[in-house]
């Protein structure tokens, strides 16, 4: 899913993730989106919190980053992951 599709009613009831760097999160994020650097060595343990069952979107800069912890987090047993493709960067573009 692109990330310019991202509509608020889509995360209503998911988990936004922005698993950039704390530094690129502070310079701009999505409302609601939580930080989880994908870089940091915790980062899977920073997971455990949200239930495998639940909606999930990650982004980033991009979309690399993300696309590497949407198949991590779909290998580790989360059942509803969505990479949203274009990452931030597409979002500034299209202001």
């Amino acid at each position: 899913m692109s990330i310019t599709e991202l509509t608020p009613e889509d995360v209503e009831n998911a988990v936004l993730v922005d698993v950039r760097t704390p530094e690129e999160y502070a310079e701009g994020h999505l409302d609601n989106a939580i930080n989880i650097n994908w870089y940091d060595e915790n980062f899977m343990d920073e997971f455990k919190a949200i239930e495998k069952g639940k909606t999930i979107y990650v982004y980033c800069k991009k979309g690399g980053r993300s696309a590497s912890a949407a198949e991590m987090l779909n290998s580790s047993g989360y059942k509803d992951v969505i990479d949203l493709l274009g990452g931030y960067d597409a979002l500034e573009e299209n202001k």
